[in-house]
């Protein structure tokens, strides 16, 4: 077997290896030096691979093409604003202080990088949501994980812009009015479309409990029904008796199957069995599944990003994985596979990009639901590979997000927690119940 690389130039004036790699990486002690610049590699460790080197370390910000002076400075306030985001937040909206930094910050950063974007007149995206679904899984996360109301959604949507403004205003930022237009205009409908989610996802939980009392528990009510009319309507004790003793049993087996409901609705999802936490890299991870990919010539492969230690559950992460990058190779037009990984304030973004067609707004919205293949009619699949993603994010703790154009290409990205033992309540100490990868089929 042998190794594939390929240099291409990036935007900062250093390269990054294209790869399809089948032979074992080794660990150097150090990156090898490159220019300097926002997207350096500051000492952090890369990969061999026969001689060349596959960099670690990228910053996933937006790459400065195309961006106005206004935007980069907005992205210069990043941290500052999401810690007076979060110290408000907590200081006001009812059930934050009791939330993790990972759980309340959700995927914040992903809006704040697209705004910069929307702020930019040279840039494709025109508002922070245009293209992704990004804040509807902030929605659905904020219905499965946390005590949060619509008002308290709609809430941290208007301190984010406040943050926004006192931050820039602290540090002399004189922005345009159109600026502070665009960014008001993608907070409002970031808001709008979260709410939106939000509403679905708990309205998604009534009728599972809807469905719950009308099928299942349909039965035992109905014996429980005729035993009372048995008992009224005879005389004989012995027939009284067995008649309350079927009533007993089944209104028991209904107590058992309420409990089982309620357990079910505090997990929020079934689908998966227990997950096996472990302590891995995640980068380690992804350069395996590029490397599976590449034996059997689905690439050219990129990996970007940091190398990141974490708790997870790494065949359920994998198949994740396995699956993302299955789609990104079916619907990819033959063109580059791209696996990166960051951490931002305590968070996992692990994406796969391609440079497909576009998945269309209104399947967007779809895409993640069960038997929904968005590559149309004779696509093969199932429809189960991407539900199967969001079973997986959800269950750490986290969400997965879509972002497609027609400029730049697909990017699905699992958003979690680097550390997702306090989100997880269903563990167990092996791994052999994840299922194998499902043909994504969209």
């Amino acid at each position: 077997m042998s190794g594939t690389c390929v240099f291409l130039p990036s935007c900062s004036g250093d390269f990054r290896l294209i790869f399809a790699i089948n032979l074992p990486a080794t660990r150097t002690p150090a990156c090898h030096a490159r220019p300097a610049g926002p997207n350096r590699c500051a000492g952090r460790s890369c990969l061999v691979e026969h001689g060349c080197a596959i960099m670690l370390g990228i910053e996933q910000a937006p790459d400065g093409e195309g961006l106005s002076q206004a935007a980069q400075e907005l992205l210069s306030l990043r941290e500052a604003v999401l810690d007076h985001w979060e110290a408000t937040v907590r200081a006001e909206i009812k059930g934050a202080a009791e939330l993790l930094g990972p759980a309340l910050t959700d995927n914040l950063p992903s809006l704040y990088d697209n705004l910069a974007e929307a702020i930019s007149p040279d840039r494709p995206r025109k508002t922070a949501t245009q293209h992704t679904t990004a804040a509807m899984s902030h929605g659905s996360e904020r219905a499965r994980l946390t005590c949060f109301g619509p008002e308290e959604v709609l809430r941290e949507y208007q301190l984010f812009r406040d943050a926004i403004r006192d931050v820039a205003q602290a540090h002399g930022m004189a922005w345009p009015a159109e600026v502070w237009a665009g960014i008001g205009h993608s907070i409002e409908i970031a808001a709008c479309e979260s709410l939106r989610e939000f509403a679905a996802t708990h309205e998604a939980l009534r009728r599972r409990v809807a469905a719950a009392l009308s099928h299942d528990m349909r039965a035992p009510l109905a014996v429980i029904a005729t035993g009372a009319q048995l008992i009224e309507l005879t005389d004989d004790v012995e027939v009284a008796k067995r008649s309350a003793d079927k009533i007993r049993r089944h209104a028991t087996r209904l107590e058992s199957m309420m409990g089982e409901l309620l357990d079910a609705l505090t997990v929020l999802r079934e689908e998966l069995p227990p997950l096996a936490l472990s302590s891995f890299d995640i980068g380690d991870l992804a350069l395996e599944v590029a490397r599976q990919f590449g034996e059997h010539g689905g690439g050219p492969f990129t990996f970007e990003g940091d190398s990141v230690a974490g708790h997870w559950c790494a065949p359920a992460l994998r198949r994740a994985l396995e699956n993302l990058v299955s789609n990104a190779v079916k619907y990819g037009a033959g063109g580059e596979v791209r696996i990166t990984t960051s951490v931002n304030r305590g968070r996992l973004s692990l994406s796969v990009h391609n440079t497909g067609p576009a998945i269309p707004e209104d399947r967007r919205d779809r895409i993640f639901g069960y038997l929904f293949r968005y590559g149309g009619p004779g696509t093969v699949g199932w429809g189960i590979g991407l539900p199967f993603v969001r079973d997986v994010a959800e269950s750490h703790g986290g969400s997965v997000s879509v972002d497609s154009s027609d400029e730049d290409g697909t990017t699905f990205t699992i958003d979690i927690p680097v550390d997702c033992r306090p989100f997880v309540k269903r563990t167990v100490h092996c791994a052999d119940a994840v299922p194998e990868r499902q043909d994504a089929g969209g």
